[in-house]
């Protein structure tokens, strides 16, 4: 029995994450150096959620344009949402601002891709396997 994985979930998944991370983490700020803990404003631990977000992202994209839809307009939201993450690392001032809109291209981007996916004649043949 083979394991079927949807990427798109996963790639919201991967977005909420990091909206998590970003909005409620500097609430625990005075908490968690004590138990050494310095994941927020860490730039390593943030360039890596970006990073993480780019491949899951790129992935789930690429396989929903090649196997399924041929659309690109997932690919253009998502490289939106991708230039507000990185511009929120180099202007930390409007961290939050960009955040909102990096999360909701991302997201949408996923939700798009996968609805695509599924109006597919490919994708709803009898004989696709994923």
């Amino acid at each position: 029995m083979a394991i079927k994985t949807n990427w798109d979930f996963f790639g919201i998944a991967t977005s909420a994450a990091c909206a998590v991370h970003c909005a409620v983490l500097p609430l625990l700020t005075t908490t968690l150096p004590v138990f050494g803990f310095n994941i927020v404003h860490n730039a390593v631990f943030e360039w890596g959620m970006i990073g993480l977000a780019f491949v899951v992202g790129a992935y789930s994209l690429f396989h929903g344009y090649t196997g399924h839809h041929r659309n690109m307009l997932p690919f253009y939201l998502f490289s939106g949402g991708v230039c507000f993450l990185v511009l929120k690392q180099l202007f930390p001032a409007k961290e939050y601002l960009f955040l909102a809109f990096a999360v909701l291209l991302i997201i949408s981007a996923h939700i798009i891709n996968f609805r695509f996916c599924r109006q597919s004649k490919i994708c709803n043949s009898p004989h696709h396997i994923h």
